[in-house]
């Protein structure tokens, strides 16, 4: 092996050169989803590209919060209650379905008792 072949690259297709670009878009697009979406309020400078600060939620944004968690609550209040509901209907329909009416007992003939 000689000391021209240690630090050449391999010849890369276009397809790997695409995957390559879209790795390295799609981790520069999550970074910037996860800014966006953060409860920091954002500026944009071009010389430190993102600068946040974190401003505390405004009344109006804690009531809606609250009310948000009160109806995440009923909601799965609701959902248990039905799944209660729904296994509660599939046992009576399985005992009904299991339990077998007794036979009625054959009457006594007559011939024989007397």
């Amino acid at each position: 092996m000689s000391d021209s072949d240690e630090g050449q690259l391999q010849d890369y297709s276009v397809d790997q050169l695409a995957g390559a670009v879209v790795l390295v878009l799609g981790a520069i697009a999550g970074l910037l989803q996860v800014i966006w979406m953060s409860k920091c309020h954002c500026k944009v400078n071009l010389c430190y590209i993102f600068r946040c600060e974190r401003r505390p939620p405004t009344e109006e944004e804690m009531k809606s919060l609250q009310q948000k968690i009160k109806d995440k609550k009923q909601d799965k209040i609701l959902k248990k209650e039905d799944k209660i509901l729904k296994k509660e209907d599939e046992i009576l329909k399985r005992s009904g379905s299991a339990q077998l009416e007794p036979e009625p007992e054959p009457e006594p003939e007559l011939d024989k008792l007397v």
